[in-house]
């Protein structure tokens, strides 16, 4: 059960609010940096789960890189003091501007998506007189065994090179001076819970390694990407996910060369347990078949359900003295049919006014919020007891 105490200390703060446990979020990154640290691994964060600039500056404290998708993303990497060699770069629409403005940032990877675009870093490497490090995003066909949305490493996505131009890719990148092809990148999808996925992906790179090698390209680094899933219904029971496991996979499955680097993009692992999304109970809805909870909070603040359908463990933290379990369909205000928290959640009866937690809302969450219906922006507090 979430922190009761909630109910008394925001009685009177506007909601709806994300509320983030800074001491959890700690406890995890230090998780992390222990179980990585032992095999010598690299962990850039994701910056695309949150952006909070309290989480941010958290993390860059824990010494972790930085993995961007845009260029307002590179540039809040280094506002926050993540050194320039530990930022990468991906996403498949690098726009001319936020190439120049990386490159000039002298990153630590360009994470290539195509071979067009590997070819426009090189001519804007070669007018400003730099050299561009780049690793070219492959992907390795491997099924991530999560929702379609959130698959990315399939022959069909838009994610990545094809296999069959990689040759090309290797061509030019010689022909470059301007180009410096130092590893491979993969990332196979979000929120991934077998870690035999993980186990297919490392025979992929092993492959993908050993093909470079035979035409002649030795690689320095090897990025696999992200992709750990959490526990979004047992949110308390699991409030870490299992890195070392997680990372062991990637440890006793890769075929290392010397001197090679092995990089890690972690996003929702590392934040999505520490946020919860506050919301108030704005009317309850008693009809023939259902009974509804309208919340002031819809998917303008937590966009994941309506989006695909995800599921949050939703918690009534008002809770009354012997009060009755009843089954609602949580939903939000926003007009579309598609602002729906959660279909026959059961709860403690809900009054007006009581205070619901929507759990393991710290990744794709506040990032993800919007001002759609002309909505206020989203607020957020934090716990820290030192």
């Amino acid at each position: 059960m979430f922190d009761l105490n909630l109910t008394a200390q925001f009685k009177d703060v506007e909601t709806p609010f994300y509320y983030y446990d800074l001491d959890l979020l700690k406890r995890t990154l230090e998780v992390v940096r222990k179980a990585a640290g032992q095999r010598n691994f690299h962990v850039h964060f994701a910056y695309k789960a949150n952006y909070n600039d309290r989480i941010l500056q958290l993390i860059h404290q824990y010494g972790f890189g930085a993995d961007c998708v845009s260029g307002n993303e590179v540039k809040k990497a280094i506002e926050t003091g993540v050194p320039p060699n530990q930022i990468a770069f991906a996403g498949v629409g690098k726009t001319d501007k936020e190439i120049r403005y990386a490159l000039q940032q002298e990153i630590f990877s360009f994470n290539v998506e195509s071979l067009e675009e590997l070819m426009v870093i090189g001519e804007l490497a070669e007018q400003q007189q730099t050299t561009a490090r780049i690793a070219l995003r492959i992907n390795p066909n491997v099924d991530a065994q999560t929702h379609h949305y959130i698959t990315t490493g399939l022959d069909e996505n838009k994610f990545g090179i094809m296999p069959g131009d990689l040759p090309e890719c290797i061509a030019v990148a010689k022909a470059n001076p301007y180009l410096e092809l130092h590893g491979i990148h993969f990332h196979i999808g979000s929120q991934i819970l077998e870690m035999n996925v993980f186990k297919s992906l490392c025979i992929k790179v092993n492959e993908w390694n050993e093909w470079f090698e035979e035409h002649g390209v030795y690689l320095k680094t090897l990025n696999v990407g992200g992709g750990l899933g959490v526990d979004y219904k047992q949110p308390d029971t699991f409030p870490i996910p299992d890195f070392d496991a997680y990372f062991s996979v990637f440890d006793q499955f890769i075929e290392k060369r010397p001197n090679q680097e092995i990089h890690f993009e972690i996003g929702r692992a590392m934040v999505a347990q520490c946020g919860t999304l506050i919301a108030r109970a704005l009317y309850i809805k008693k009809g023939i078949k259902k009974n509804f909870v309208i919340l002031d909070a819809g998917m303008t603040e937590l966009m994941r359900p309506a989006l695909y359908q995800a599921y949050h463990a939703i918690e009534n933290i008002s809770v009354k003295p012997g009060a009755a379990q009843m089954n609602y369909d949580v939903v939000g205000p926003i007009c579309e049919s598609s602002d729906s928290f959660g279909k026959e959640v059961l709860l403690p009866e809900v009054r007006r006014g009581d205070l619901l937690a929507i759990r393991t809302a710290g990744a794709y969450g506040e990032v993800m919020s919007s001002r759609y219906n002309l909505r206020d922006e989203i607020r957020y507090y934090f716990k820290e007891t030192d």
